[in-house]
């Protein structure tokens, strides 16, 4: 991977020398000079950042160049790897998940490399927080690919999957519960849109304004796993799901937090995970997954509930026939379906703002030093990648 240049740092030839005559003459006439300025400027090459998001599911990588109202995304790279596959029962990370991982990092950093990102991050999530082998894999992952990964708590998980995206929020309500639905843990935070609105907030939100936060172990392959799919009482099975799922919220004392915001209609909810993409899709009818159809839109909240108890109530093989589902959402996208039944419970939002970015978007805009909140209140753009309509798994 190519390394960082310190900030005035020059190359081994970059040697003084004496001023040229037109050097001088430059001196005399200051529209010379800027003008020179300015074309070096258009000629000098864009810089690249990549983020990479390792999770108990999936590994994503995200290449973006900065842009002066947000960023660009000029490649992107998913790949189911189910590095938490089998940790319920193990509490270990597998060979065959680590080596799919491993696998996929490298596809990763040959990316990254072919653009020449100069600078980049790249986490690890609930799988190797929790796995008794986490920090072995991530050393191996080191020596084999050159990447160091940084294992984030849930807290900075949660506060990433926020800064990804808070240029979708609905600034009229006053709270916004953004609900990440990972394969290992389930991210709630609830955003304080009042101080976003207010002429006092901060321009630039590296520390968005986050008024209470829960990181929930559970998501959509542990729970598939605590749970194995019950093919005669199907009622009983989504059920023992939703009843977990609300055990963990009391236990952790969040069932009763912003709920009465909620129920009078001055709260939102932000979904960005693939259950709430996958189930928008469905919504919608989709014949195949696209990003430019489902990212940012608003959905009826009632409905999506509906779609998901509609795909919790069919059989295994009705699931992997529904498009946007397929054998890799199969297995797992019931329980996603439980997680956002619960919270839907208890935080109903007449309207959900589905969202395609999260973590690693959020990555980029730390990266760049940037906020998706400008000082007049609107949004940074975050531009669509030059695989437009296309998922990540497509690619």
């Amino acid at each position: 991977m190519p390394e960082e240049l310190e900030s005035g740092s020059t190359g081994p030839n970059d040697v003084p020398s004496t001023p040229s005559v037109s050097q001088s003459r430059d001196k005399k006439r200051p529209d010379r000079v800027q003008a020179k300025r300015s074309r070096r400027k258009r000629r000098r090459k864009p810089q690249y950042y990549g983020a990479i998001d390792l999770g108990t599911n999936n590994c994503r990588l995200l290449v973006a160049r900065s842009m002066p109202d947000g960023f660009k995304v000029v490649d992107s790279f998913s790949k189911v790897v189910r590095l938490g596959a089998g940790m319920a029962s193990t509490g270990k990370l597998s060979d065959d998940s680590m080596d799919m991982a491993i696998d996929a990092i490298a596809i990763c950093a040959e990316k990254m490399k072919r653009r020449s990102v100069s600078r980049w991050r790249c986490i690890a999530t609930q799988a190797c927080r929790a796995a008794d082998n986490g920090e072995e894999f991530l050393a191996r992952v080191k020596q084999e690919t050159g990447l160091s990964f940084e294992t984030i708590s849930p807290r900075v998980e949660a506060r990433l999957s926020v800064m990804g995206v808070l240029n979708i929020i609905d600034m009229s309500k006053d709270i916004a519960l953004v609900i990440d639905i990972g394969g290992g843990s389930t991210e709630l935070s609830w955003v304080d849109v009042r101080k976003m609105r207010s002429d006092t907030a901060p321009t630039r939100l590296h520390r968005p304004p986050i008024s209470a936060w829960v990181s929930l172990p559970i998501g959509v392959v542990n729970l598939s796993e605590i749970y194995p799919e019950d093919h005669k009482d199907r009622a009983g099975w989504y059920a023992a799901m939703k009843a977990h799922v609300l055990a963990e919220i009391k236990k952790q004392n969040r069932d009763k937090q912003f709920t009465n915001t909620f129920k009078d209609g001055n709260g939102h909810m932000v979904g960005t995970s693939g259950t709430v993409t996958s189930l928008t899709s469905v919504l919608m009818g989709l014949p195949f997954y696209q990003r430019d159809k489902i990212d940012g839109i608003w959905v009826d909240g009632p409905a999506i509930i509906e779609t998901a108890r509609d795909l919790a109530a069919m059989p295994y093989a009705q699931r992997q026939q529904v498009p946007c589902i397929g054998d890799d959402r199969a297995t797992m996208i019931v329980a996603g379906c439980a997680i956002l039944d619960v919270v839907s419970e208890l935080w109903p939002s007449q309207k959900i703002r589905v969202a395609d970015r999260g973590l690693r978007e959020g990555m980029l805009m730390g990266l760049m030093n940037k906020t998706q909140i400008s000082p007049n209140g609107k949004a940074q753009n975050i531009r669509q990648n030059p695989h437009k309509g296309k998922s990540d798994a497509q690619k």
